[in-house]
């Protein structure tokens, strides 16, 4: 005896992926929300907009017909392996009365929509007075006890970024395709919503030859089966595959900075730095640890030789200003001259200004000095 599959709640598997594409963007998704205090629930979905208005990032993911309406509220039931029968309507009208109620909603707060996998019959359409709007695939009706719930029908839909997330569910093998292979090509998906849409695609789209699942399908296990072919998939594909498309910066803010150098010799580190950013944070004991007295010695001379001369120049002006009577010009003046005059040279200019009588007279005495490169 031919054991019977488990029945799968469609809504529930649309549920799942309009939460991970909505909620980040301001809009909660409830399935199977109870439309009184009291049973019965619906197999239906619920779309609460958290903003005011729809925003441009909503937008993105809502079908024609859904999109176009300002209601705060949208009430969705979908209709997956089953027509569409006139029984379906009048409970979805139901249903929009009763949740209007019970949220003490106005008219024009609710939307409710009916999404068919399968196209209806015309006859029924007919009878129910829907008629094709201005987009593909969405129809209302001006009927009395109708006029309130319109039909989505998904193989109608145009393969638009927005309508492609609901023709995943459509019935004709052409379209689901198309619409999975759109989404394919999508870099934005999350990583989560890229698991869930591997998944569904595998429950969806089954390989030829593989039979029916006899486990009960949902949400959880359609991101489970779509994260463990990720990681399979992932398994099979070389490093330069992995990392193809992605910058250098992209690729190191997954790493610690300690793994960002391991493999690299320090020389190979050392060489991107000065040798300022080279010393950056060490104290003067770690610089010079590892060098001999010798090398600690090198530069040493220059550098005192450079510290008393700049001790002389002050002193220097300090005479000035005191025995000349410099103006702060005339040793701004001065300063310049003295810029390339060594050690020696200065000591001989301090012994002039001692015994010169004018300011003039100095500025001869270091004129005459003739340029030296070393003391």
């Amino acid at each position: 005896m031919k054991k019977t599959a488990p029945r799968t709640h469609w809504h529930r598997l649309l549920g799942k992926l309009l939460e991970l594409l909505l909620t980040p963007v301001g809009i909660t998704v409830q399935v199977d929300f109870p439309l009184m205090s009291e049973p019965p629930r619906a197999d239906i979905l619920l779309l609460r907009r958290l903003t005011r208005y729809w925003t441009e990032a909503q937008l993105a993911y809502l079908a024609d017909g859904l999109r176009a309406t300002t209601a705060s509220h949208i009430l969705l039931e979908l209709k997956y392996t089953e027509s569409l029968t006139a029984e379906r309507i009048e409970k979805v009208h139901g249903y929009d009365i009763f949740y209007r109620t019970t949220q003490e909603l106005g008219a024009a707060e609710l939307a409710s929509f009916i999404l068919s996998a399968k196209t209806p019959h015309t006859s029924l359409l007919r009878q129910f007075g829907y008629e094709p709007t201005q987009w593909a695939g969405v129809y209302h009706s001006p009927y009395p006890m109708v006029e309130r719930v319109d039909l989505i029908v998904l193989n109608e839909l145009e393969p638009v970024p927005y309508n492609l997330y609901f023709k995943l569910f459509a019935s004709q093998k052409g379209e689901k395709k198309k619409a999975f292979d759109l989404l394919g090509q999508l870099e934005q998906l999350s990583q989560k919503l890229w698991s869930y849409f591997v998944g569904l695609k595998r429950v969806m789209l089954p390989p030829k030859g593989v039979e029916e699942m006899s486990v009960e399908i949902t949400p959880e296990y359609v991101m489970e089966m779509g994260s463990k072919m990720r990681k399979a998939l992932l398994k099979s594909y070389t490093i330069e595959e992995r990392l193809l498309g992605l910058k250098p910066e992209e690729i190191l803010t997954r790493y610690k900075p300690e793994e960002r150098l391991l493999g690299l010799k320090p020389e190979e580190i050392l060489t991107r730095y000065n040798p300022e950013e080279r010393l950056l944070g060490l104290k003067p004991e770690e610089r010079l640890r590892g060098l001999k007295p010798e090398e600690r010695l090198i530069g040493m001379e220059s550098y005192l030789i450079e510290q008393k001369r700049q001790e002389m120049l002050k002193s220097l002006q300090k005479t000035l200003r005191l025995r000349l009577k410099a103006s702060a010009e005339q040793l701004a003046e001065s300063d310049k001259l003295l810029r390339q005059v060594t050690l020696t040279q200065l000591e001989e200019l301090f012994e002039v200004a001692l015994t010169v009588e004018t300011w003039d007279e100095f500025i001869q005495a270091v004129a005459a000095q003739k340029p030296q490169t070393s003391d």
